[in-house]
This record gives C-alpha cells, sequence and structure tokens, in this order.
C-alpha cells in the first residue's frame, strides 16, 4: 500500500513539473485557458536592467510560432502575461513604458487609439507587488481582456488595439530585445 502511495505521489509531482515553466526566479504554466480556448506557452524571458530583475514576459499561442509578423497580424486567441519581478516595478512606472511603448509601435501616431490606450492605462491604477502578474488576452474578432493575478480588470475593443499592444513587445523596435527574442523561442 505504501508503494501505491508513494508512486502516486511520484507520478503527481512530475506531473505538476512538467506543466510549468522556469523563467529566472519566476514559474509559468505551459497551458493556459481563456474563454474556453488554451494556449500554450511559445517563449519568455526575463527583463533586466542594470543586472537587476524586474519583470518576465510571456507569448501564449494556439500554434509555435517564431516570427514576430504572424504573431502580430494574427486574427487568432493568444496572450502576454507579464510577471513583476521587482518592487522597483511600480503602476506609474508601467503605465510610462506602456504610453511611451504606444508611442513607438505607432510611430507617434496614436490618435486612432488614444481613448481606447487611455481606458487601458487605468487598468493599472492599483499598486503593483512582486509576484503579481498580468495577462493581456487578445481574444480572437473581439480585443484585448487584462487580468490582474486572474482577476478580470477590463475589455479593450479592437484588433488594431492588440496589434499596438503586442508590438510594444514583439515590434521591430521593442520594449526589449531579449523578451521578444525569449517570446518566439529565439533566446533564452
Amino acid at each position: 500500500m505504501k508503494r501505491i502511495i508513494t508512486l502516486t505521489f511520484l507520478v503527481l509531482i512530475s506531473h505538476f513539473t512538467i506543466a510549468q515553466i522556469r523563467i529566472g526566479d519566476i514559474v509559468v504554466p505551459e497551458k493556459v485557458t481563456y474563454d474556453g480556448e488554451e494556449l500554450n506557452y511559445n517563449g519568455g524571458a526575463m527583463r533586466k536592467v542594470l543586472s537587476f530583475k524586474t519583470y518576465a514576459g510571456t507569448l501564449y499561442t494556439k500554434v509555435k510560432h517564431t516570427d514576430d509578423r504572424k504573431v502580430l497580424d494574427s486574427d487568432e486567441t493568444m496572450a502576454i502575461r507579464l510577471n513583476i519581478a521587482s518592487k522597483k516595478v511600480t503602476n506609474d512606472r508601467m503605465i510610462k513604458v506602456f504610453r511611451k511603448g504606444f508611442d513607438d509601435a505607432m510611430f507617434g501616431n496614436t490618435q486612432s487609439l488614444d481613448a481606447r490606450i487611455e481606458d487601458f492605462l487605468k487598468l493599472f491604477n492599483s499598486p503593483m507587488k512582486i509576484n503579481d502578474y498580468y495577462d493581456l488576452v487578445y481574444l480572437k474578432g473581439k480585443g484585448v481582456k487584462t487580468y490582474k493575478n486572474d482577476q478580470e480588470l477590463g475589455f479593450i475593443e479592437g484588433r488594431d488595439f492588440k496589434y499596438a499592444l503586442f508590438k510594444i513587445w514583439l515590434g521591430n523596435e521593442p520594449a526589449c530585445e531579449i523578451i521578444k527574442g525569449g517570446m518566439l523561442g529565439l533566446s533564452e
């Protein structure tokens, strides 16, 4: 009987170990589900500033992508997860990063998205702590749902908004080259 219990315990532990991926000190799931659609880990990496780990960025897709254009142009459900790894990452700093990211992604021409960008930034008003995570989930044909620690914060309509948002990390001039390469599975 002890052997059966021990064997069952080992099988369960190995199952949970396989189902998670480590990015630095952050552990992310291999699969996530949003609105009934299962997404797989595409890749991820840790952003460092002056050797300090700030946050991990992870991309989840239905099929594996290594081409940034295919991710940006796709109208399939997909998600970016941002795991906070430093107390230096505050909601004010994150909002500044998003503002600059949208501006860079749209080459300064954000007028068509300005109202939605402002609505999106309001979702980040609460304080951020180490181990908080945000899921930016594009739902096919609809728009982006944002979650903090699995709690829905809000929804922003439009595939054009998804394009600009995902371009912050996956565009030609991403917020972090290391995270872009990691999300696309091109680097560790």
